[in-house]
């Protein structure tokens, strides 16, 4: 066995001497222990080391690979070292080897180099200083607790950005402190750094107040802003408060936006558009191509609820605009409908199907899908406010009416809703293509057509 010496757990210049030494020794990567300075020995490492290779001496590897190694060196696997060899080996005989990212080695690596840039990210953008006096002097101190060796690698970000301030980050692996001069001490604990100063009961108020209920999302909060990270920065202990309150506060700026119609009426309803453009509140979001959200003024007196976008709303992000929504289209007009001054919406807004081939087939959306989506279709109503609703087949109705309807018995009359304005149901148009006998699709397109009569009647 070979051992290879490095200084700490992110030395990089050191794993890389020692790995183009052995490289050009041809060592296979199992002979090799590679041991950290004050970790642990291998009880069954041999006493032969890696001695660096002459400066002559080279290997041909290409720059992607360093960029790659040097942030794979810093993640905490102790694999790392190893993975990292191997694919070294491997590149002096298959060059375009980081190309292929279907290799379990290749993909491994750039799993870890990923890991490691989001928890440089992370450092940079939760970690909080808090004032500490020095005597007549001030120096701010921060308490960060890294998933990798992240910190030395992170000390220039720092430097630079507070070249003029005198400060601490403390870490459990290793402290930087910096007065003009980088200075690295051992490892702290979270009671070596300050709990609190004045300036976070300020910061706190400021936060409150900038705090926009509207782009809540909360799983994408918790994915980029983990909990382990909220114990270091003040403004979390408001969140949970905050977002209790979320989505009462949104409808309360839509009840002001719609206190004062025109713009503002308008700039609610793109912010709506555009909030629910990253909806994750049930998974079909995961294989949809985009939200397909409602379109048309929101003046419109007459509101069309249809149940879901289809393959052709999913690409093109509109709804209605398939081969059921080109009938809709026939059928609005020749009921005397101007689809124009109608707001025309789905009750679910990602499409739900079954892959069979190359073919995305029509799939139903279940309570579930539905009641997840509700909040939508409730908020574009609060906004909008028309006078008629239509509701387009059974899972509209379901939606609007919180209740299993049966299309046959309550279509073609009006319906109290509870939140306001007059309901209508009618067929959804996709039912009118399933119909194979041409003289009964004549019929039921002429119902279906009596049907919007009817419901544009009431505003008349």
């Amino acid at each position: 066995m070979r051992t290879a010496h490095l200084a700490a757990p992110d030395d990089f210049d050191g794993w890389r001497q020692a790995a183009r030494a052995l490289a050009l020794e041809r060592v296979p990567p199992g002979e090799i222990v590679w041991q950290i300075e004050g970790a642990p020995g291998d009880l069954f490492a041999g006493e032969a080391e890696a001695r660096a290779a002459p400066p002559a001496a080279g290997l041909t590897v290409p720059r992607g690979f360093l960029d790659l190694a040097g942030n794979v060196i810093l993640h905490r696997d102790p694999e790392r070292f190893a993975l990292l060899y191997t694919l070294l080996l491997r590149l002096q005989d298959q060059n375009k080897l980081l190309d292929d990212r279907a290799d379990p080695q290749v993909r491994r690596a750039e799993e870890l180099a990923k890991a490691v840039r989001r928890d440089i990210h992370k450092m940079r953008a939760f970690l909080r200083f808090r004032e500490l006096a020095e005597g007549d002097k001030t120096r701010f101190v921060a308490w960060f607790e890294p998933e990798h060796h992240i910190v030395r690698a992170n000390a220039r970000f720092f430097v630079n950005r507070f070249a003029s301030l005198a400060w601490s980050i403390l870490t459990p692996e290793v402290s930087l402190h910096w007065d003009g001069a980088l200075r690295e001490g051992p490892g702290a604990t979270r009671g070596d750094a300050p709990q609190d100063d004045p300036v976070e009961a300020l910061w706190g108020s400021y936060y409150a107040s900038i705090f926009n209920p509207a782009r809540v999302k909360l799983g994408a909060m918790l994915k980029e802003m983990p909990k382990k990270y909220w114990k270091n920065m003040p403004e979390t202990a408001l969140v949970p408060r905050l977002i209790a309150g979320a989505q009462a506060r949104e409808a309360k700026m839509i009840e002001a936006a719609r206190a004062t119609p025109g713009d503002n009426l308008q700039a609610a309803w793109e912010a709506l558009r555009d909030e629910a453009a990253g909806c994750t509140r049930c998974p079909l979001y995961k294989p949809a191509t985009q939200t397909v959200f409602g379109e048309g003024p929101v003046s419109a007196e007459l509101m069309f609820v249809g149940e879901q976008p289809g393959d052709q709303e999913d690409l093109a992000g509109r709804p209605f605009v398939g081969p059921a929504g080109q009938l809709f289209d026939r059928a609005l007009g020749a009921a005397g409908v101007d689809r124009s001054r109608a707001y025309v919406t789905n009750a679910v807004k990602h499409f739900k199907y079954e892959p069979r081939g190359t073919r995305r087939i029509h799939a139903k959306p279940d309570t579930g899908e539905i009641e997840a989506c509700r909040w939508w279709i409730d908020q574009e109503r609060l906004l909008l406010r028309p006078r008629v609703t239509v509701m387009l087949g059974a899972t509209a109705a379901r939606s609007l009416l919180g209740r299993a309807v049966t299309i046959g018995r309550e279509r073609g009359r009006p319906i109290d809703l509870a939140e306001g304005g007059t309901g209508w149901i009618t067929v959804h148009p996709s039912f009118l293509l399933r119909i194979e006998d041409r003289d009964r699709a004549a019929d039921e397109y002429a119902r279906f057509v009596a049907d919007l009569r009817g419901a544009a009647a009431l505003i008349a």
